[in-house]
């Protein structure tokens, strides 16, 4: 199985689970709870403001990949991963169906 079908496989597992669409607020927020720290602090780890933090937490506020590329780097994450997840909200908040979809690296 190719690693492009496990992780299809993997966040329509996920989706099912929490019986949404995954979008970037979902790992930020569990990330951020899992370490058992603040809005503060995190934002703080993140150089963003608490509020920033909060609305992007929940939804509320659009980030762009590259700030998404930013947030994995610093917190030991995927950037491709977390790249992948602000695109696809993109797509999904403008009511496009498209699916994005991580590549092998060859």
């Amino acid at each position: 199985m190719s690693t492009k079908n496990v992780n299809a496989s993997v966040l329509d597992f996920l989706e099912g689970l929490t019986g949404e669409k995954l979008s970037i607020s979902n790992p930020i927020l569990t990330i951020r709870e899992c370490d058992g720290v603040s809005q503060a602090v995190f934002a703080k780890k993140l150089k963003i403001t608490r509020q920033r933090l909060c609305d992007i937490e929940h939804g509320r506020s659009r980030i762009r990949p590259k700030l998404a590329a930013g947030f994995a780097k610093k917190l030991g994450y995927s950037e491709s991963q977390f790249v992948r997840l602000v695109l696809q909200d993109i797509l999904d908040r403008d009511d496009l169906d498209y699916k994005i979809e991580l590549q092998n690296a060859a």
